[in-house]
């Protein structure tokens, strides 16, 4: 299944303390058990004013579904072409 990056900007995410990421993965999780099994949240990366999260679904368009659903926003949802890591120059 297609991999995607999606960047949201949301300034001072970075400040908010465990249990309102707790809460905002919650509802992000209950969104996903609406949109059915085709879209799943694999993590995300919470800098002080984006988050960037990998996802895997089949089409960009269910993403974006899944953040207007939600109340996030989507400011770039990209799909992955490739992964490298350290061992990709061997």
């Amino acid at each position: 299944m297609p991999q995607f990056v999606i960047e949201r900007d949301m300034p001072g995410v970075g400040k908010l303390g465990p249990a309102e990421l707790k809460a905002a993965s919650q509802g992000s999780c209950n969104v996903l058990r609406t949109l059915g099994p085709e879209i799943q949240w694999v993590h995300s990366y919470v800098t002080d004013d984006k988050i960037y999260c990998v996802y895997r679904a089949p089409s960009a368009d269910i993403i974006r579904q899944h953040a207007e659903t939600a109340g996030f926003p989507a400011n770039s949802v990209a799909e992955v072409r490739a992964t490298i890591d350290p061992t990709t120059a061997e």
